[in-house]
């Protein structure tokens, strides 16, 4: 089955469906809607390039292996592609250290990791407070105490009076 869903109107959860009975096209769609925003998330995780492209490419392959699992009564694609996508990059993550230290990922990178990995979620994941809650096992409340600590640490580190 293959149809062209380029610009479509589409939910992702209809892309989803489509891909679910092997149509790429709505896959390739659902890919291109979504990439920018996985690869922002990789990085932030993986503080390098190459690995989070790595990330990025074995998250997608994982996505379409397990399309059939996706469920939409349990969540949005957006929330479940990015629980992959973090997965894949936590775990390309290896032992290479980065001494970019510059701008936001700079800084992210240097906050303790329970409180980067809900800023990148929310920022470059554009997930909600609910939505990282949700991914993470977390209350609401959890989530929102470590973005306002680690948003706190992210301005002093950066200079920013408020």
């Amino acid at each position: 089955m293959s149809s062209s869903f380029n610009g479509s109107a589409l939910s992702d959860e209809a892309l989803m469906a489509g891909a679910q009975d092997g149509d790429t096209a709505a896959f390739a769609e659902l890919y291109d809607r979504h990439a920018g925003r996985a690869f922002r998330v990789a990085e932030a995780i993986c503080h390098d390039t190459g690995r989070a492209e790595d990330a990025l490419q074995e998250a997608f392959l994982a996505i379409w292996r397990c399309r059939a699992q996706f469920n939409p009564a349990n969540g949005s694609f957006k929330a479940w592609s990015m629980r992959i996508i973090r997965n894949r990059a936590i775990d390309s993550r290896g032992q290479v250290a980065c001494d970019q230290t510059d701008g936001m990922l700079g800084s992210l990178r240097k906050l303790p990791e329970a409180q980067a990995e809900v800023i990148a979620l929310a920022y470059f994941g554009e997930l909600s407070h609910t939505e990282i809650a949700t991914q993470l096992n977390l209350p609401p409340g959890a989530v929102k105490g470590r973005m306002r600590l680690g948003l706190e640490k992210l301005r002093k580190q950066m200079g920013v009076v408020t």
